[in-house]
């Protein structure tokens, strides 16, 4: 039969849902080879499915691991999540989870390792001592309960075959293919048992879609696809022209969270991105009537420092150091080597090679070039300048955190390069490109 399947597939024909669910089933138990999964998904990015395929794709790939049921007993607010598309300096995730937390909802957050020039959430907190990524799911549940959010990784009971065909994309260049996107993102997260996700999709020259029209293409199809598998679904489209945070590695960007947390230091376009993210979670899950209701709940949650407690409280229930909020650095790990890169001349920021300092922390050690690379925490940048802001001769663009003084050289290097300089004043983009569908702000 799964000959039949990528037959019909190669010669352009629709798949119906049992010979989808057929495949699915074969590639979650290994009675499908490796090379008649590739020859599949090189059909399906050369020919497409239409919404109907996707949504079998989408289901039977949920379907193939565990599906969390949350009403044993009835957790007393709504299941939500967000999902990113992934950029530089983009750590969301670690806000918007406590923060709807404190607003009543409930956040079984999965998430991933950084791809390619991207940082991973799952990544930011191995940098955490004791923190288990990967917790038992019934750890996983009960710190949702406790807590109001638990972050992890992608463990083996979830969409089992997602882990298997995302392996196989990954090989056969196939990753591009639009329903193979759409069905790897929501089978996972319709496996957390939602009601109601939030999708922040990235556009620019850091992101990995940056054509805005692109990213237009992916949010409709996300939502096409939810609605017919009966999750609501609201697409952000926001900037990622520049870091989304001042810091771009995985102990940095822990740190600025905390930092921002505790009130130490301000949220700029971190903070702002992540509460237009969480209200659209408030509102999609019942728990604001609209948006300026979702505004108002969500400062008072932040000036009452329930979100911080949140944060702390996911922490300690998933093994890490219970003092975190209070003493980061006694627990974070520092690079050895850190240095400024200075301004070589005086101007104002005009243009930001994004993609370009995330491949400099993959090429400190903060990413992965290829899949089983370690990872060092340690390393990053810290302190970036932003689009706009005005610099004089020798003030510093960024500051440079290395194992060693050979790879920071080369990292200064690399942010010198990236960032240009230019003696008129840009003009920045908008941080929310848009939000869809419309009747959902």
């Amino acid at each position: 039969m799964l000959r039949e399947i990528i037959r019909r597939k190669r010669d352009g024909q629709t798949l119906s849902r049992e010979q989808i669910e057929h495949l699915v089933a074969a590639a979650s138990d290994a009675n499908a080879g490796s090379e008649q999964l590739g020859a599949f998904v090189m059909a399906v990015f050369l020919k497409g499915m239409d919404d109907e395929e996707t949504t079998a794709l989408t289901e039977a790939m949920r379907d193939s691991g565990q599906v969390l049921r949350w009403n044993d007993p009835a957790l007393p607010g709504p299941v939500l999540d967000k999902h990113s598309t992934g950029g530089v300096g983009d750590c969301t995730s670690l806000l918007v989870g406590p923060w709807v937390a404190a607003c009543g909802g409930f956040v079984p957050m999965i998430t991933g390792a950084g791809l390619g020039h991207t940082g991973g959430t799952l990544d930011k907190l191995a940098a955490i001592p004791g923190y288990v990524a990967t917790p038992e799911l019934t750890v996983f549940r009960r710190v949702v309960r406790e807590a109001g959010v638990a972050i992890i990784g992608q463990t083996d009971e979830l969409a089992t075959a997602d882990r298997r065909l995302y392996a196989i994309r990954d090989i056969t260049s196939t990753v591009e293919s639009l329903p193979l996107i759409v069905a790897s993102i929501l089978s996972k997260k319709l496996a957390e048992g939602l009601d109601a996700l939030v999708m922040d999709i990235k556009t620019g020259n850091g992101s990995v879609m940056p054509d805005l029209a692109e990213a237009r293409r992916l949010a409709d199809a996300l939502g096409r696809v939810a609605r017919r598998a009966g999750t609501t679904l609201t697409s952000v489209l926001s900037d990622m022209n520049q870091p989304l945070a001042s810091s771009a590695g995985n102990a940095l960007e822990v740190a600025e969270i905390i930092a921002v947390l505790t009130g130490r230091r301000r949220g700029g376009r971190l903070q702002a991105l992540s509460h237009t993210l969480a209200a659209q979670l408030l509102v999609a899950g019942g728990l604001a009537g609209d948006s300026e209701q979702a505004d108002r709940c969500l400062q008072q949650a932040w000036d009452s420092g329930a979100v911080a407690e949140r944060f702390g409280r996911m922490v300690r229930g998933l093994g890490g150091p219970a003092d975190l909020l209070e003493h980061p650095h006694q627990h974070l790990p520092a690079a050895p080597v850190v240095v400024e890169v200075h301004a070589k001349r005086s101007g104002q920021v005009g243009r930001i090679d994004t993609r370009a300092l995330g491949f400099a922390v993959v090429a400190l050690g903060g990413g992965r070039r290829r899949a089983g690379d370690r990872i060092d925490p340690r390393v990053g940048l810290s302190d970036l300048v932003s689009l706009g802001d005005s610099v004089v001769v020798g003030q510093p663009l960024a500051r440079v955190h290395a194992a060693d003084h050979d790879s920071a050289e080369a990292a200064a290097g690399a942010v010198q390069a990236a960032v240009d300089l230019t003696g008129q004043t840009p003009q920045a983009p908008a941080l929310v490109v848009d939000i869809l569908p419309k009747e959902a702000t």
